[in-house]
């Protein structure tokens, strides 16, 4: 458990999610897609960030607390010693514009991760109780609210996650 979140951490350092979701589901085969968008929609609405809380619930699943503990450890060990040494260096080089230039280009990498990981699931969603066509209603409403409008994300992901939240559970009512 430590040494495959830590592989995984590793992998994905600043954008583990796709790495994640390969790891887990294609390669370790420890969860299927629907399962591991069930944790990962329960991660994301726990405080922290998604995968570590993933890491604790795949590793209690699997060997109860010394599983959480050794997933979140390893999602977490070696990652905090990179930051900080390269916090440090950072401190030394951070009016370059190389180093702007180079946190700029991370952050297209890390979108393009995130967009390839979301193509990834797109075919889970069949079996969601919203359906493509209403999640893509929503995912369009969401990129124009915040892309479009410059609404903050709390008010979009409050006010059209707990629209989708509600228009599912109705959807699922027997």
């Amino acid at each position: 458990m430590f040494l495959t979140f830590n592989r995984l951490s590793l992998q994905g350092f600043g954008g583990v999610l796709a790495v994640a979701q390969r790891e887990l589901v294609e390669r370790q085969r420890w969860l299927s897609r629907e399962e591991f968008l069930e944790l990962l929609s329960v991660g994301q609405v726990l405080p922290g960030p998604n995968v570590v809380n993933m890491s604790m619930m795949i590793g209690h699943r699997f060997f109860g607390l010394s599983g959480a503990l050794a997933g979140l450890a390893g999602i977490l060990a070696v990652p905090l010693l990179i930051v900080l040494l390269l916090a440090s260096v950072y401190g030394h080089f951070d009016s370059h514009p190389a180093v702007h230039g180079a946190l700029r280009g991370m952050g297209a990498v890390s979108s393009g991760l995130v967009l390839a990981t979301a193509i990834k699931l797109l075919g889970s969603l069949r079996s969601s109780a919203l359906g493509v066509t209403t999640a893509a209603v929503f995912a369009t409403a969401a990129a124009a609210a915040v892309g479009l409008a410059h609404w903050p994300l709390w008010w979009v992901a409050g006010g059209l996650g707990s629209l989708a939240v509600a228009l599912a559970w109705r959807r699922l009512a027997p």
